[in-house]
């Protein structure tokens, strides 16, 4: 019978293993559609960038409170699947606490009730989580942009959480009190009781051995199989973020917030139109500039793409922007949502039909509007209170050069302001030699 069971849990394992594997090699490929972009250099810094932002998690701390509920999370979703690897092995082997035989009692039980204590703050941080969203109704969680699957996402995953440190904790219980009872193979590897999972004795004594048995078995496998479909589940939810904010973080651009990413071929124009004589002559053909901008997700940076498989839709960088806070449209939260909702559609399209065939859509205009695009002020809030590392505005602002370059829309404010630029080389309407009249008259006072 033992030699069935170690069949099926290998076919689980094997079946979800792939399955996460395909999606990753979707998500991968997703990203690589995006335009090349070098962003190997200052290791050293980069890997700093990892510890500090995406294993310390450092600009969530700037709210304490919150910022220990996420870690311990974060901690027991780490440190929890340590445990993991006993089961799959277990699994596989058709063992029973296989590191019993490996570990002396002292540090097995040490290690074990390490994971117990995490279970149980991952439990109750998982409660508060859902009274906030669901009770209390943070004015970032009850958002518009939220509205639909990315809200009842978030509360599957808490539950899900919820359910798994249940199962486990209800698994050691069983475990223990069939070892104090001497019942089969559980007499073979003492643990003694566990710190949180003893409480649980209680309710479970009064069952027979053979229901103890079926329990400590249900539970077993529901807790592997819900962790097995989560890893299937998390390539389709914002909890990718998991995973993906260790590549973000280290590949977080170093210059300083607020550097324009300028195109050469506008810098050129300009340069002709100030120093005329610096045109080249000749009949050597001049290479023609490339697109302005971004209209699709294929125009943006694979590390534009990265960002949006990386956003934990937590809505600090909506909460933080001047434009959202004053009723505009723009949400930077929804930027990125839109962003990778739409490079899904483009890969799905992709893996249907060998290569992209036109839908006639595109990221700006059917999923991001103008009107998205200019309430931005370029402050950069968004991307200071990101806690992974991503840039709303590289975005906004790639559409919205493409909108103003490619497509001449812009407002007519906007136009004026062009125009002043270009003829008096300053946003005022002010030819250049009247510019300094001002200090003449302070001068005649």
């Amino acid at each position: 019978m033992e030699i069935i069971f170690q069949i099926l849990f290998v076919l689980l394992a094997g079946i979800a293993i792939w399955l996460f594997t395909k999606k990753v090699k979707e998500i991968r490929r997703n990203i690589f559609l995006g335009r090349a972009e070098d962003l190997n250099g200052n290791s050293p810094q980069r890997w700093k960038n990892v510890l500090l932002l995406a294993l310390g998690q450092k600009k969530m701390f700037k709210n304490p409170l919150v910022a220990v509920m996420h870690f311990v999370i974060y901690a027991g979703f780490i440190i929890i699947n340590l445990e993991v690897l006993e089961i799959v092995l277990d699994g596989i082997l058709g063992s029973h606490r296989l590191f019993t035989n490996v570990l002396p009692q002292g540090l097995y039980a040490f290690l074990i009730n390490a994971f117990e204590f995490l279970a149980v703050g991952v439990f109750t941080v998982c409660v508060i989580f859902l009274i906030r969203r669901n009770i209390l109704k943070l004015k970032r969680f009850i958002s518009k942009d939220l509205n639909g699957w990315p809200r009842s996402d978030a509360n599957y995953i808490l539950v899900t959480e919820i359910i798994l440190m249940t199962l486990f904790l209800t698994m050691n219980a069983a475990d223990t009190l069939l070892q104090q009872k001497g019942y089969g193979h559980y007499a073979e590897h003492i643990t003694g009781n566990f710190a949180f999972s003893s409480f649980l004795h209680p309710l479970l004594n009064g069952f027979s051995n053979e229901t103890l048995f079926i329990i400590e078995r249900i539970c077993w496998w529901l807790h592997i199989t819900g962790i097995f479909a989560f890893l299937n589940y998390l390539p389709y939810s914002k909890h990718l973020h998991i995973i993906m904010a260790f590549p973000n973080a280290y590949y977080a651009r170093l210059e300083p917030q607020g550097k324009m990413d300028n195109m050469p071929d506008i810098q050129r124009e300009v340069l002709y139109a100030m120093q005329p004589e610096m045109i080249p002559t000749g009949d050597a053909p001049q290479e023609a500039p490339k697109k302005f901008g971004a209209k699709d997700v294929t125009d943006l940076s694979w590390k534009n793409l990265l960002d949006a498989y990386s956003c934990t839709e937590c809505g600090r960088c909506s909460a933080a922007c001047p434009a959202n806070m004053t009723g505009k449209l723009l949400s930077p939260r929804s930027i990125m949502m839109k962003t990778r909702d739409r490079l899904e559609e483009v890969g799905k399209n992709i893996t249907a039909n060998g290569n992209f065939t036109d839908d006639g859509k595109s990221l700006l205009h059917d999923y991001i509007t103008p009107e998205e695009l200019r309430a931005c002020t370029t402050c950069n809030a968004c991307v200071e209170a990101c806690p992974v590392s991503i840039s709303p505005l590289d975005i906004i602002g790639e559409l919205r050069r493409y909108l103003i370059m490619e497509e001449s829309n812009a407002p007519q404010e906007w136009n004026g302001m062009f125009s002043n630029t270009e003829n008096n080389f300053a946003p005022w309407k002010f030819a250049p030699d009247d510019r300094d009249k001002w200090a003449e008259e302070m001068v005649s006072l």
